[in-house]
């Protein structure tokens, strides 16, 4: 079974609510199976456009990182963020064909 995975970026506009929605969304994570590959860090833009913070989780399945996108538990952390962040998030299927 492929892997599924979240790529996020975002700006952080509200610390206040970026804090209260990540003392939520753990919930969802570990419910879904999801664990963070990236987490913040250093990074360097090296064409296109960037944002402050980069996540990216990986889940057992795509299937699981798009239903734990969508559960209650990660509503209610969606609900505590407000407009907190100005996010791009992207759920996208694993590759497990052949390498170079």
């Amino acid at each position: 079974m492929t892997k599924g995975y979240w790529i996020v970026r975002l700006d952080i506009t509200d610390q206040e609510k970026y804090d209260a929605y990540r003392a939520l969304n753990g919930a969802a994570f570990k419910r879904y199976g999801g664990y963070f590959l990236v987490r913040g860090g250093k990074f360097e833009t090296l064409s296109g456009e960037s944002r402050s913070r980069n996540v990216v989780l990986e889940f057992p399945s795509y299937q699981a990182a798009l239903d734990c996108y969508h559960s209650p538990e990660y509503a209610r952390a969606l609900e505590a963020r407000g407009g907190g962040v100005v996010i791009d998030t992207v759920v996208i299927e694993g590759y497990d064909g052949p390498q170079p």
